[in-house]
């Protein structure tokens, strides 16, 4: 059996250079940051390696500050996808233009994500501190697409632009993103003195898009929230940093198939996913600046295992609300947020609104149904061996791309998967769904 707390992700903040001075952001990131501490192109290739010996198919986001103003962004991304990581940038968008997508592809890079917070380009632009970043942001989606690469669109949720959020559903869908994540507020770094919503605006807004994700949203009315509900067309709306998004999708249905996004569970900082430093700590989430220790004094795959506030997260003894909640195991609070609130990653989490006990107080589970990933709908017949080769590729993944190289089949007239078309289709397409030949 895997190892239960396997790294399926890793954020790495490569720098803290950035061209944009963003009100919220955890890293403090500007123009000017000293760069001198930051792991060199050896080391990051030794960091990979070591990452490899935890999970070879994790899930690996380049971010920063900006990762494109790193040199040697290339050299890193080409050798986490020889290792067939699957790679992705997060970027503001603001630099990646035709001449990045045709570096993303040529070597491996299979998508961005693109930090976007405003249907309006002023609004998003004087919380970026930086004029014409929303058009640079939107540039860089229709770079994407041209390109033939995945996006998805990044919104940080705070006070000043909550209610845009079905607006920017219907531009996310508009843009043609995969995935839209709404990242509400966790207050550090920058962003300690931004104003987070209260507990019942949460629970109102993640209700919203719980109906949203089986009916859509529309805009243009008066009050966002009252509008009535469209279709949303596949986009798929993940709330990150408010795991009680799952306890409402199970009180509106406990076999929801939406909680496939979230087959693992709580809060997964130090679980299932951490965040390496551009000085080489290693800490659960960019959100908490906790560090496991560094990685110039100890390996990943060390870390990863013995760290003590690893161990802490994936046997929490919680406090407070969340330590006696039914919910604790499918949300389990945001771990992020009950530090930078109280100092304590165990205490509960100040934003979500439910009183524990309501249901009788027993903890409730996902049913074993819903803890395995999104299932794949298979419309050709594939060789056991082409589908085996498929394993290589994270669950969440695995649906796309079987829709792609399906598609490839039929332009070409096949009928049936095999291995070798798999190898066709990872020569004509480099690394971007890369199944392994």
């Amino acid at each position: 059996m895997a190892d239960p707390y396997t790294a399926y992700s890793v954020s790495w903040n490569l720098t803290q250079r950035c061209n944009l001075e963003c009100a919220h952001c955890y890293m403090s990131a500007f123009a000017g940051a000293d760069t001198r501490g930051e792991l060199g192109t050896a080391e990051c290739r030794r960091v990979i390696d070591e990452i490899a010996l935890v999970n070879p198919n994790v899930f690996l986001i380049l971010t920063g500050g900006e990762p494109l103003l790193r040199r040697d962004i290339w050299d890193i991304a080409a050798y986490a996808a020889e290792k067939r990581f699957t790679t992705v940038l997060g970027t503001n968008g603001v630099l990646l233009g035709e001449r990045e997508a045709q570096l993303m592809r040529r070597h491996g890079v299979l998508g961005a994500s693109i930090s976007l917070d405003s249907t309006d380009p002023a609004r998003h632009d004087a919380f970026r501190h930086l004029a014409g970043a929303w058009q640079g942001a939107v540039r860089a989606t229709k770079v994407l697409a041209e390109a033939g690469l995945d996006f998805s669109l990044h919104m940080s949720v705070t006070d000043w632009n909550v209610n845009e959020v079905p607006a920017m559903i219907d531009l996310a869908r508009a843009l043609g993103a995969q995935v839209l994540n709404l990242f509400f507020l966790v207050r550090t770094g920058r962003g300690r003195d931004l104003t987070d919503i209260d507990a019942a605006a949460y629970e109102r807004i993640l209700t919203y898009l719980a109906e949203a994700q089986g009916t859509g949203a529309r805009t243009g009315f008066e009050d966002p929230w009252s509008a009535p509900v469209g279709r949303a067309d596949g986009l798929l709306i993940r709330a990150k940093c408010a795991p009680h998004f799952r306890r409402i999708l199970w009180q509106r249905n406990p076999e929801s198939p939406l909680l496939r996004n979230y087959a693992h569970g709580s809060c997964p900082a130090g679980k299932y996913y951490c965040r390496i430093t551009p000085e080489g700590d290693v800490t659960p989430c960019p959100y908490m600046p906790v560090a496991a220790g560094n990685l110039r004094r100890q390996s990943f795959a060390d870390l990863w295992r013995q760290a003590s506030v690893f161990a802490d997260l994936r046997e929490p003894k919680l406090g407070g609300r969340c330590g006696v909640c039914e919910f604790s195991k499918i949300c389990g609070g945001c771990r992020c947020r009950a530090y930078a609130t109280s100092g304590d990653y165990l205490a509960e989490d100040p934003a979500c609104g439910y009183q524990p006990g309501a249901l009788g107080g027993k903890v409730i589970e996902l049913p074993a149904t819903l803890t395995f990933g999104l299932p794949v709908a298979y419309e050709l017949a594939w060789e056991e061996a082409a589908r085996a080769r498929l394993q290589a590729i994270p669950s969440f993944a695995r649906g796309m791309v079987v829709k792609a190289v399906e598609a490839y089949a039929r332009r070409r007239g096949e009928t049936v998967i095999t291995p070798a078309l798999l190898a066709d289709v990872r020569a004509r397409w480099g690394g971007r769904f890369r199944p392994q030949a």
